[in-house]
């Protein structure tokens, strides 16, 4: 499996929760889309900093799609059942790792709660096949996943996720994945902390406006 664990790079999720977060509050469906999700970890230590900071009935609203492109087939079980061995949750936050895990029927394992499994679907994916799962996404996350494809594959990717935006969603990058110059008039910085763009709107759209 690729290697990932709960809660890496917390700043960049704490950004998420701080800055992208409180632009959501009053859609009545949020999709977020975790491109490259390993087998979890970060989709759901992302759900459950977001279900910190929004009410019950906001978190309801929010779904996250997280894919992979999963060559060894264990993704969409590990995902989909939540259930991580006690060893893989050793960088949890304790207030985190006793409110939102539960006793798992496998020993030794714990499983991520009713309420944070039911924020997150799994689906194979590649990113090179530039077709996005879906369009309208209000957030993209891409973290340790760009910098492993050649620049001009990287563009093409990072092209396909602004089409899969919605007007003014936000894309993710890992702290060290800076924009490619080609792409600076699709994406405008969201803020002064982390990787986080928001996506401009379409030559037309302005115009229009």
């Amino acid at each position: 499996m690729a290697f990932t664990f709960f809660f890496r790079d917390r700043q960049t999720l704490d950004y998420i929760a701080d800055e992208v977060l409180p632009t959501l509050r009053g859609y009545q469906h949020v999709r977020i889309w975790d491109a490259g999700c390993a087998h979890g970890p970060e989709a759901y230590s992302m759900a459950m900093l977001l279900r910190e900071n929004a009410t019950h009935f906001g978190f309801r609203n929010i779904h996250i799609d997280a894919t992979d492109i999963d060559t060894t087939g264990e993704f969409a079980r590990t995902v989909t059942d939540g259930i991580y061995h006690e060893r893989e949750l050793k960088r949890i936050p304790s207030e985190f790792k006793e409110k939102y895990f539960q006793p798992a029927p496998t020993p030794g394992c714990l499983q991520v709660c009713d309420e944070i499994r039911r924020s997150v679907s799994f689906a194979r994916h590649d990113l090179l096949t530039l077709r996005a799962p879906r369009i309208g996404f209000r957030l993209i996350v891409c973290k340790n996943v760009l910098l492993h494809f050649p620049p001009a594959r990287r563009v093409e990717v990072i092209q396909m996720f602004h089409e899969a935006l919605a007007d003014g969603g936000f894309l993710v990058t890992e702290h060290t994945q800076a924009l490619p110059d080609q792409l600076a008039p699709s994406f405008e910085r969201a803020t002064g902390r982390g990787q986080i763009f928001r996506k401009r709107p379409t030559a037309a759209k302005r115009a229009a406006a």
